[in-house]
This record gives C-alpha cells, sequence and structure tokens, in this order.
C-alpha cells in the first residue's frame, strides 16, 4: 500500500505542477500533507515535516549564502571576462548563443555548486534570450542538463555520497568515469548546437547591429518550449544576406562584419558600467573565491558556513558603507526567499516520503522487479535505475538508502562495488531538473520560466543525456 501511495504522491504531484493547477511550493506542501493523512499517520506529520527541515536547513543555509557571495561576485564584476568571451563568441546567432550557454554553464559548473551556476548563466545570457525573443526554456534546458553532467565531480556531491555509502575511494570512482562523462558532456553541446538551429531556423540571424537596435520586452513573460508560430519571426527583422534563410554564408560574414570596437562592449549581458564594479578589487575577490572554493574542496569547514563567511567578507571588502551593503543583500532578497522558501517546502515533500517509510517500499518493490538473470549485469541495471529514482528521490536517499541494497545485489552475481557506484552518476544529467533539487528553482526564477514548462522540455533531453553517459560507460568497459 506504501508503495503505491509513494508513487501516486509523486504522480499527483508532477502532474498539478506541470499542468499548473498548483505552483511548485504549495504542492510540495500540501500534497504529501494529505498523502500522510491518508496513510493513516497524520497525527506524526509534524513531526516528519520538522525532520525534514532539520535535514534540510543546511542546505537552505548554504543557497541562501551562496546566492548573496555570487551575487555580489557578479555586481563587482568578477566573472565579466568569462562572460565577455563567451557574448563575443556569441555575437546575435542564436545558435551560437545556446551551445555559448552550454560552455558557460559547464565551465562555471566546476565550482560544484548548481546554485552558482544558474546564477551566473542567467545573469550573462537572459538579456541576449530575451533581445532576440529565443525560448527561454532552451536556456534552462541546457544549463540544467550541462551542470547535472558536471555535478558528478568529486566535490559536487553524487561521487562523494557514492563513495561514502559503498565505503570507496571516490577517485576510484570518479577517475575511470571521465570518458563517460566527456561523451555526456559532448552529448550537452550537440544537443546545444541541433536547438541552436532550430532556434536560428524559427528566427532568423540578426546582425549585431540590429540586435543592438531593437527594443527589449518591457516585461519578462514565460516562454514556450514549442518552437512553432509565426509572430517571433513576424516581429523579427532578418540579416538583409539572409532572406529567411537559416545558414547562408552572407549572413555569416553580415553577422562578423557587424562587430565593432563598440559592438564587442555594448551587447553585454551584464551592465559594463554598472555602478557596483569594483576593478582596484579584482584579484582581491579572484583569491577570495578560490581560496572558498579550496576551503569546499578539502572540506575545511561545513559549506554553509564558508558561504557565511565568504558572503560577510565580500560585503565588507567591496561596499564597505552599510547602506551600500544593505541595497546589495536587497538586491538578491527575492532569489534567496524564493530558494529558500522552496527548500523548507521540499522538506515537506521528502521529510513525509521518507517518515511514512514510502521511499523505503519503493525502493524495495523497484529492487525486487529486477530478475535474477539480470544479476550479472547489475551494473547496467543500477545506471538505468538511477535515471527515475534520482529524479523521484534526493540523492541521499538514493545513495545512502538504494544504492548498497543494488550493490549487495549486484555482489551477489560478481558485480564490484565500484561498478555499481559509477553507473549510479549516469542519472545526474535528469537529477538536476528534480522538483527536489532546490537549486533549479534559482535557475527558473531567475529566467522566469515556469517550472512546468521547464520539466516539459528538459526531461526528454536530460534523459537522453543520462543514456548517452550510460552507454559511453558500458563501450568503455567502465561498468
Amino acid at each position: 500500500m506504501l508503495t503505491i501511495l509513494g508513487f501516486a504522491m509523486i504522480a499527483t504531484f508532477l502532474v498539478l505542477i506541470m499542468t499548473k493547477k498548483m505552483s511548485p511550493i504549495a504542492a510540495l506542501v500540501l500534497i504529501p500533507a494529505l498523502f500522510c493523512v491518508a496513510v493513516g499517520q497524520g497525527a506524526q506529520l509534524g513531526d516528519y515535516v520538522i525532520e525534514g527541515v532539520g535535514n534540510l536547513a543546511p542546505t537552505a543555509a548554504m543557497l541562501m549564502f551562496a546566492i548573496v557571495y555570487f551575487g555580489v561576485m557578479i555586481d563587482v564584476g568578477l566573472f565579466d571576462p568569462i562572460v565577455r568571451g563567451i557574448l563575443k563568441f556569441c555575437q546575435a546567432d542564436p545558435m551560437r548563443i545556446v551551445v555559448g550557454t552550454a560552455v558557460l554553464a559547464a565551465i562555471v559548473s566546476l565550482d560544484g555548486d548548481g546554485s552558482t551556476t544558474f546564477m551566473i548563466t542567467v545573469s550573462a545570457m537572459y538579456p541576449l534570450y530575451k533581445r532576440l525573443k529565443m525560448s527561454l526554456v532552451v536556456m534552462t534546458g541546457v544549463a540544467a542538463t550541462a551542470n547535472g553532467v558536471m555535478n558528478t565531480l568529486p566535490w559536487g556531491g553524487p561521487t562523494a555520497r557514492a563513495a561514502t555509502a559503498l565505503k570507496l575511494d571516490a577517485s576510484e570512482i570518479f577517475v575511470p568515469m571521465i570518458p563517460a562523462l566527456a561523451m555526456g558532456l559532448l552529448a550537452v553541446f550537440v544537443l546545444a548546437y541541433v536547438l541552436g538551429i532550430r532556434e536560428r531556423k524559427r528566427l532568423g540571424m540578426l546582425t549585431l547591429d540590429e540586435a543592438l537596435a531593437r527594443e527589449p520586452q518591457p516585461e519578462p513573460e514565460t516562454v514556450s518550449a514549442g518552437t512553432g508560430g509565426t509572430g517571433g519571426k513576424d516581429r523579427l527583422r532578418k540579416g538583409t544576406a539572409a532572406s529567411g534563410s537559416a545558414s547562408g554564408t552572407g549572413t555569416e560574414s553580415s553577422a562578423g562584419g557587424a562587430e565593432g570596437a563598440d559592438g564587442d562592449d555594448d551587447f553585454q549581458g551584464l551592465d559594463p558600467n554598472r555602478p557596483t564594479l569594483r576593478p582596484k578589487l579584482y584579484w582581491f575577490n579572484a583569491g577570495l573565491t578560490a581560496a572558498l572554493l579550496t576551503a569546499m574542496i578539502m572540506e575545511l569547514l561545513p559549506i554553509p558556513v564558508l558561504f557565511l563567511l565568504g558572503a560577510a567578507l565580500a560585503l565588507t571588502v567591496n561596499f564597505p558603507h552599510m547602506p551600500d551593503q544593505r541595497a546589495r543583500i536587497a538586491a538578491h532578497a527575492d532569489n534567496v526567499l524564493n530558494v529558500s522558501g522552496m527548500v523548507f517546502a521540499a522538506a515537506v515533500f521528502t521529510g513525509v516520503l521518507t517518515g511514512t517509510g514510502m521511499v523505503e517500499h519503493m525502493a524495495d518493490w523497484v529492487v525486487g522487479t529486477v530478475p535474477d538473470a539480470m544479476g550479472p549485469h547489475m551494473d547496467i541495471v543500477t545506471g538505468l535505475l538511477s535515471l527515475p529514482l534520482t529524479y523521484f528521490m534526493s540523492n541521499d536517499g538514493f545513495y545512502f538508502g538504494v544504492l548498497p541494497v543494488l550493490a549487495e545485489a549486484g555482489a551477489a552475481h560478481g558485480v564490484s562495488p565500484v561498478e555499481i557506484a559509477r553507473a549510479s552518476l549516469a542519472g545526474q544529467a535528469l537529477h538536476m531538473s528534480s522538483p527536489l533539487v532546490p537549486a533549479v528553482y534559482v535557475l527558473v526564477g531567475m529566467a522566469k520560466v515556469e517550472f512546468g514548462d521547464h520539466t516539459r522540455f528538459t526531461v526528454k533531453w536530460a534523459v537522453l543525456t543520462s543514456l548517452v553517459v550510460l552507454a559511453a560507460g558500458i563501450l568503455f568497459g567502465i561498468m
């Protein structure tokens, strides 16, 4: 019964948010509360929620101060050189913009924190997408999938959890997986190229001067995932040599020739003349960020404490006057409130899912459905199961609750725990778009995209990317 109710609760939640009948935060709270009563454990709802909040409170604190810290770093111009290089590559070509989104998200993902990646990527790319009337779900989908592949870094979380759960060395899991993960990242870049070509065909391609001359939309709106519709075409004045063609050489040369000295400086997602820039403190901020990331990797202090200290120091040094500090905190308060609220709402969902025993029963049922004949291939089974299980469960629930059971079943058929651990990373490209991942709400919130739209668009591409990683692992003999 708990198994059925667990799957029913997850299905109800997904249907309601994807059909936009409820907001994610309301669904995360009300649906599990109703199902908790339905299973006859309503009296324990308070205990489950408090336990869930306690478990996720460090994550909420980390995200709150990470948003403030990296928000300040964006304000003061730390990432402007990287962003400027990406935007120079993008010019006004939708294909280059989508590929640039994937490249930027992959580079920034090296810090191991999804919220940071999404903040920087959206801050840089959002104005371009709005100016050219490109689909915003393309931006969120590509960024989330690229970050999902890069999330497998040893300091990103899943690899460390797998190593801890199975008592393995993280490098023993990650290093042999590099070729497979590289294929996954290549798949993301190919996906970005295909989606970019599709956007170019839908919208045409402007020259840089034409893009600069266009008025941006006054109020951001949710952009659908569809590629059809002629409204964008009717409003868009294409490059003179394009004549409606998606890939004429005249368009390419026109775009390239329009790029002058002013174009490089003016066509930026981040205002190069914003008053918050601190060029004299650039190397201090770069050093502080490098030190912060090093301390995270070396685990010198808990990550929430590191971001708390880093945010306080960054604010004090870059904005020594109290009114300026208040202004910077206020500027990022919207994101902080949205994300922290979503984390605590998710705590209700995970608290009920775990406290009632639904997760345990669901995991046991899934593992029990694996035929005995698949025992010698438990690494492949683990890779396939990692897709739905890491989407519907937290990483902690999967890696500490399900993975040891899978590893034990694999060991009985001669499959080593390290092979099971490597296979378990395959689903991370999909995991980063899970409604239980707080960072995804930073992404859709800053991009002003409905979570349901993002889910409908992204899931199929993320599943495909995860399968590429799994197939590459099998092909290279890693699993």
